[in-house]
C-alpha cells in the first residue's frame, strides 16, 4: 500500500469516523486527481477524491461547487474535506454518465436537462470573482495543438506560411471570444462530466476550473461534443433553442442574434484545437493513449464548420491535408 492510500485511510477513520469500508477505482480522470468510491459499512456509496497538493488544490473545487448548488444545479455535495492533504469526501452522483446513456431517443430529454443546468449557471452564479478566460489563455490553449499534436505526436516539420497561418487564425478565434457577453463558464460541459439517472438530474462534474468567459463556450462544448457527435443540423437546432432560452434568461440580448451562431461556431473550433491538444499530452505525457481515437472527430468539427466559415478555411485546410491524415 502506497504512503499515499495510507494517509487517505487514516484520514477516513479518523476525520471522517469511518470504519470497515471499502475503496475501489470511481473514474479516470485527466488530470493528477484520482476519484475513489466508498462502500460504508451501512451500505452506503461516497466518492473520494484524492488530489495531491503538490499538483491539485482542492479548494477551487469546495468553492465552485458551493456556487452550482446555490444555483440549483446538482453538483456533489462535500461532506469532510481536509485541503492541506488534498482528500475530500463527497456525494456519490452514480456510475451512469451522459455518454453512457445518450441515443437518438434520450437525447432530447437529456440535452434538455443540460441546457437548463446551464442557464443556471449562467443567469444566477456572479462570475467576477472567477479568473478571466483572457486573451492569454485563449492563446495558452490553442498552443496546445501545435506543440503538443502537431510537433510532438505529429512530428511535423512547419513552415513559415503555416506557423504564419495559426497565429492568425488563433488570434482570430481568441478575439472573437472576447467579444462575447462574459459569465460563468464551467470549461468541461460535456458527456463524461455530466450524470443520468438522478432525481435531480444532471449531475454535474468536473468544474474546479471554472472561469469568467464567453457565452458560448460551454453550450458548445456540449452540443459539438469530443465524445459523441450528432448531425450539423441537429446542432444547429438545439443552438438556436438555447439562444431563445438565453435571451429570456437575460443572459444574451435580442440583438446578438445576428452574432450568435458565429461566435459558436469560432468558440468551438478554439475549444477543439485544445481538445485535440490535451488529447494529444495526455498519451505522451500522461500515458493515456485512449483519448487519440477521439481526436479525428474533434478535429472534423472545424472542417465541417469551415464550410460556413470562410475565415476558417485555411485552418480547416491545413486540418485536412496535414493532420488528419496522420492520424
Amino acid at each position: 500500500m502506497s504512503d499515499r492510500r495510507i494517509l487517505l485511510e487514516n484520514w477516513l477513520n479518523t476525520e471522517c469516523g469511518l470504519q470497515g469500508f471499502s475503496l475501489e477505482p470511481a473514474s479516470e480522470d485527466a488530470s493528477f486527481r484520482s476519484y475513489l468510491r466508498l462502500k460504508a459499512a451501512d451500505g452506503s456509496s461516497l466518492v473520494v477524491m484524492d488530489a495531491p497538493p503538490d499538483k491539485e488544490d482542492c479548494a477551487p473545487f469546495v468553492d465552485i461547487g458551493g456556487r452550482l448548488l446555490e444555483a440549483g444545479v446538482h453538483a456533489p455535495r462535500v461532506y469532510q474535506q481536509n485541503l492541506r492533504q488534498g482528500f475530500l469526501l463527497l456525494e456519490d452522483l452514480g456510475r451512469k454518465n451522459y455518454l453512457d446513456v445518450l441515443n437518438d431517443e434520450t437525447v432530447e430529454r437529456l440535452y434538455g436537462d443540460a441546457l437548463a443546468a446551464l442557464m443556471s449557471m449562467q443567469a444566477c452564479i456572479d462570475p467576477t470573482a472567477l479568473p478571466a478566460y483572457d486573451r492569454e489563455l485563449l492563446l495558452k490553449e490553442m498552443s496546445l495543438f501545435r506543440d503538443w499534436l502537431l510537433l510532438r505526436h505529429l512530428a511535423l516539420d512547419l513552415n513559415q506560411e503555416e506557423e504564419q497561418m495559426l497565429a492568425r487564425s488563433f488570434s482570430l478565434l481568441a478575439e472573437s471570444a472576447l467579444k462575447q457577453p462574459q459569465v460563468f463558464v464551467h470549461r468541461d460541459y460535456h458527456s463524461r462530466n455530466l450524470m443520468a439517472g438522478l432525481e435531480h438530474a444532471p449531475g454535474v462534474l468536473d468544474f474546479q476550473d471554472a472561469v469568467r468567459g464567453p457565452v458560448t463556450y460551454d453550450v458548445v462544448s456540449l452540443l459539438r461534443d469530443c465524445y459523441v457527435s450528432w448531425s450539423p443540423q441537429q446542432v444547429d437546432e438545439w443552438a438556436w433553442g438555447y439562444y431563445q432560452l438565453a435571451v429570456q434568461s437575460g443572459v444574451m440580448r435580442d440583438e446578438d442574434e445576428g452574432r450568435f451562431l458565429s461566435w459558436f461556431d469560432l468558440m468551438g473550433a478554439q475549444r477543439h484545437l485544445k481538445a485535440a491538444g490535451i488529447f494529444a499530452r495526455l498519451n505522451h505525457r500522461d500515458g493515456k493513449p485512449g483519448y487519440l481515437a477521439d481526436i479525428p472527430r474533434t478535429l472534423g468539427y472545424i472542417v465541417e464548420v469551415a464550410e460556413r466559415r470562410e475565415q476558417l478555411a485555411p485552418l480547416a485546410d491545413f486540418i485536412s491535408r496535414r493532420v488528419l491524415p496522420g492520424l
